[in-house]
């Protein structure tokens, strides 16, 4: 093979090699990594469907639910909504056999659509008797939720015991709209 012949397929060589390499470097590479990000984007876009359509499906027992919830709040007017929360301290008190010491209930408004009674409730009883009111006030009707508990033993043998909750009831106020 004569030079010139060598030289000139040397040169196509090196061009088709660069070309090669500019085409993996701006045509390969890229559309590769396009085509990996839709198909995460499609996979993400088909999970966003399945759960849509599995909300769509559970719509009846959700808005069950959520009417439920709503019904169960505590009323608009404080002191009505004090005289529910009481009342069922009580009757939760006199099923399980425990007594209540004190309530010390406070309103605070988090926002316009809600506000809360934060009731601090003081009783005593059993471990038994204690425990059942607890049982009671998490599974009532009433929308309450447990903020914070603290148990405390007044005798040697812990046969006496003082339960200190903090409890929050919700009250949904209707927007103005």
């Amino acid at each position: 093979m004569k030079i010139e012949n060598r030289q000139q397929l040397l040169m196509v060589l090196t061009i088709a090699a660069v070309a090669l390499l500019a085409g993996d470097k701006l045509i390969f590479t890229p559309l590769t990594s396009l085509w990996k990000k839709r198909a995460q984007e499609i996979a993400a876009l088909r999970t966003q469907v399945a759960n849509g359509a599995a909300l769509v499906k559970r719509e009846q027992a959700i808005r069950s639910h959520w009417d439920e919830m709503r019904t169960n709040t505590l009323t608009n007017n404080q002191s009505l909504a004090q005289e529910q929360v009481l009342k069922a301290l009580v009757g939760w008190s006199q099923e399980s056999g425990a007594s209540i010491n004190g309530t010390a209930p406070q309103w605070k408004s988090d926002a316009d659509d809600y506000k809360t009674l934060v009731c601090r409730v003081d009783a005593s009883g059993s471990l038994w008797t204690l425990s059942r009111f607890l049982f009671d006030l998490e599974k009532g009707p009433l929308a309450l939720k447990l903020e914070s508990m603290d148990l405390s033993s007044h005798d040697n043998d812990g046969q006496q015991l003082t339960l200190s909750l903090q409890v929050s009831g919700l009250v949904l106020t209707p927007s103005g709209k």
